[in-house]
């Protein structure tokens, strides 16, 4: 029975109210929980509407690997939230890393992508593409200089992240955007740190923008995914077809705990941000602590820009601990609410040493060349009290005066 409720503007809403209730199809039974379906495949009433499903000629599933409802409402509402026309929602992080990659490129083109970024993507331009006739050339993010002496006639993908992990530098989307586009090219953007409550990479001019949802989307450390937006051309005729094929396709169980997820990603982040801010002013002033990066912090090098492009600083502090490699091992070991573990944007605050994990697969120049010191650690702050939190950071560097290590 159709309803004579006003049907709602989606668009014209908060994103508070966008998480709760966008992309939201009810079944036949009219729940208010998004319904879970777990099936591969559909059935059809007859032999006629298989033909022309499969022929794109009759809208309707076909099967889970390219198509699912609880699939559809996860894209449907991230779409909505990011700003985009529509989306592709994969098994992780990476899989849309590289899924929105390599179903751009064909062998000939080139890459150009910052040098300061997550490990594994760096393995994916630096590595992958190579193999299959892509080159790349890495810049230092913040100079455009160098972005725009790196273009060639075949550059046909600008990659970034912003802010970079771990060390939280701020890059000019509009400005990098604008590189991107005077030379026929387009700009795909890792927004994960940023989440999409304080960044919105493609009103500032990106053409595709990916996450992992295993970070802050999901934010409980329960399931792995990622997701892809975009316009609906690139989505629809560039990203799709590869995407079918391959079976980077998001698990409709996972979507589901995404979708439950989403509807308190704006209190979650913006709570953890606020705290990360207050942890990031103790730090600053603590003597074991010698350089604290926040995107908001006065004397972040690219602050202004941080305050002009976002909405919130974030969730993530890295800083470096004087003493190097021991002193930091000594430090985190000493914590006792906060956890060591290499994923971030959970409720839990977790704690990593960049330079033995996430980047320990670069040489010791490429990490002193990013800033990824001995003594860096990376800080994603999680839903604890904040105060909980400075206590337990200020407990566990004091065995720092224990062991020695001078404070200068």
């Amino acid at each position: 029975m159709p309803s004579h409720r006003p049907k709602l503007d989606m668009t014209k809403l908060q994103p508070a109210t966008q998480l709760v209730h966008g992309g939201i199809h009810r079944s036949q039974f009219g729940e208010t929980s998004e319904a879970l379906f777990l099936t591969q495949g559909y059935a059809y009433p007859d032999m006629e509407t298989a033909e022309a499903r499969m022929k794109g000629a009759e809208a309707g599933y076909v099967y889970s690997r390219y198509s699912n409802p609880t699939v559809d409402m996860f894209q449907e509402r991230m779409a909505l939230l990011e700003g985009a026309e529509a989306a592709r929602a994969t098994s992780s992080g990476m899989a849309a890393v590289t899924t929105a990659l390599l179903a751009q490129l064909r062998a000939g083109d080139h890459v150009v992508a910052a040098r300061a970024m997550f490990g594994a993507c760096l393995y994916v331009v630096e590595e992958l593409l190579p193999r299959f006739g892509v080159p790349s050339t890495l810049v230092d993010g913040a100079d455009l200089s160098q972005w725009r002496a790196a273009m060639r006639p075949k550059t046909k993908l600008l990659f970034l992240e912003t802010p970079t992990n771990p060390c939280l530098e701020v890059y000019d989307i509009a400005a990098i955007a604008e590189i991107a586009h005077k030379n026929g090219a387009r700009l795909v953007i890792d927004n994960v740190f940023a989440t999409p409550i304080f960044q919105k990479p493609l009103k500032l001019g990106a053409d595709c923008v990916v996450y992992s949802a295993t970070k802050h989307i999901d934010g409980h450390g329960r399931c792995l995914g990622g997701i892809i937006l975009g316009g609906r051309d690139l989505i629809e005729n560039e990203i799709h077809n590869f995407y079918k094929q391959i079976g980077t396709c998001l698990s409709p169980f996972n979507a589901w705990v995404f979708l439950k997820s989403l509807d308190t990603l704006a209190l979650r982040v913006r709570h953890q941000a606020k705290s990360a801010e207050q942890i990031a002013g103790f730090l600053g002033s603590h003597r074991h602590i010698v350089k604290v990066r926040y995107p908001f912090r006065p004397g972040h090098p690219q602050v202004e820009l941080a305050k002009k492009q976002m909405l919130g600083g974030g969730t993530l502090v890295s800083f470096e601990v004087r003493g190097g490699k021991k002193a930091a091992f000594a430090f985190g070991n000493e914590l006792s609410i906060i956890t060591i573990a290499n994923n971030l944007g959970d409720a839990k605050s977790l704690i990593t040493h960049p330079a033995t994990t996430t980047h320990q697969r670069l040489t010791p120049e490429a990490r002193a060349a990013l800033g990824v010191t001995d003594g860096l650690v990376r800080l994603s702050v999680g839903l604890e009290d904040a105060s909980d939190l400075i206590a337990d950071l200020d407990s566990a560097l004091s065995v720092l005066d224990r062991q020695g290590v001078a404070a200068e």
